[in-house]
């Protein structure tokens, strides 16, 4: 006599892993470190949300070819490339993230008025960073 699988013996660690707490974690920042730098990216090209060449600083402006519409324009490319590999590879597009908030808080301090933002960003870094690790675990490469 041959016995039947059933659904519910695979479907029991998926449901254990759904509540896991480090699990939820990593879930809710990978999506929202997908999510957010593609919004953002997207809107480096349509100012939106804020005139975002008022965000580079002088000195930045001053290195980069063109004009400073121009160079958000490439940054919003870079960030919308940093959310897709958050979303594909997120061991890798954690620390994407993260080095691109290191680039984007040196740039803040640098222009007065910023700080806060600044240290909004740093919040942000921490948790990419976190992101990265999670994912050690709860995204592993698959083993043969």
């Amino acid at each position: 006599m041959s016995s039947v699988t059933t659904s519910t013996s695979s479907a029991a660690p998926r449901r254990a892993m759904l509540t896991d707490p480090g699990y939820q974690a990593f879930v809710i920042l990978r999506v929202g470190f997908t999510v957010a730098p593609i919004l953002f990216g997207l809107d480096k090209f349509a100012n939106l949300l804020v005139d975002w060449p008022a965000y580079l600083a002088p000195w930045i402006d001053d290195l980069v070819p063109g004009s400073a519409q121009a160079a958000m324009y490439a940054v919003g490319a870079i960030e919308i490339v940093a959310g897709l590999a958050v979303a594909l590879a997120p061991r890798f597009g954690g620390w994407l993230v993260a080095g691109w908030l290191a680039g984007i808080i040196v740039n803040l301090l640098t222009i007065p008025g910023h700080y806060d933002i600044a240290l909004r960003d740093f919040g942000l870094l921490l948790g990419a960073v976190a992101l990265a690790r999670l994912a050690l675990r709860y995204h592993a490469e698959p083993r043969p």
